[in-house]
């Protein structure tokens, strides 16, 4: 026998499969409270300064908003509404991730290796990516099929870059991209940062963006 749900039951799961509206906040000028507190602290934390951090949503925090909207390419209307904060979430991840992994330079190259005892090229990635609480496959060429595909010309620091050491197309090499035309790597020599010269410009396969 088929058991009918009462309406109420139904309507009430239905409002909690809802976004929250701390989730769907959009802030702007004349916004207050805990939320606005949090925005100037990441602002101020990424050199976008807007002033105290006083929960006060005005002009100082309005000009670090269209500022960071512009750098970023977002539309320019000093709102912080979900694309922009999504926005600003993914640069401070990126610069966690970036800072992490410049720790570990001149770790040792180890084929196999997992741990800042020695790492190969996509252990230091999964490793410097589980620390931000990313989880990636083990092996690049698996590494290389979750996420975003990226362009080459579209690369962002803190996508991920895969290379055909062999030139034939199969994925055997990654490297977390850091800007500036380069990526910090395990590499035979250990863990150091690369220039992408035309070396590796012409083993690049695909770049892929986890987060």
């Amino acid at each position: 026998m088929r058991v009918k749900l009462p309406a109420i039951i139904l309507s009430i799961f239905f409002i909690l499969a809802l976004p929250t509206i701390a989730q769907a906040a959009i802030l702007r000028e004349g916004s207050t409270g805990t939320d606005v507190k949090t925005l100037q602290t990441e602002f101020n934390q990424e050199g976008y300064t807007v002033g105290p951090v006083d929960g006060i949503f005005g002009p100082k925090t309005k000009a670090g908003v269209l500022k960071f909207q512009t750098d970023q390419g977002l539309t320019t209307d000093g709102i912080a509404g979900p694309v922009t904060q999504a926005a600003l979430d993914r640069r401070t991840k990126t610069q966690e991730i970036i800072s992490t992994a410049k720790t570990y330079l001149g770790v040792k190259y180890v084929w196999g290796g997992t741990t800042p005892a020695g790492f190969d090229c996509s252990g230091f990635v999964q490793y410097v990516f589980k620390d931000q609480g990313i989880i990636l496959p083990r092996v690049s060429k698996d590494q290389a099929t979750v996420g975003t595909a990226i362009r080459y010309k579209d690369l962002q620091p803190g996508d991920l870059m895969f290379f055909s050491m062999n030139e034939n197309g199969v994925v055997s090499h990654v490297g977390i991209y850091i800007g500036g035309g380069t990526f910090i790597g395990a590499e035979n020599a250990g863990v150091r940062v690369v220039t992408l010269d035309q070396y590796w410009i012409s083993r690049f396969v695909v770049a892929r963006r986890d987060y």
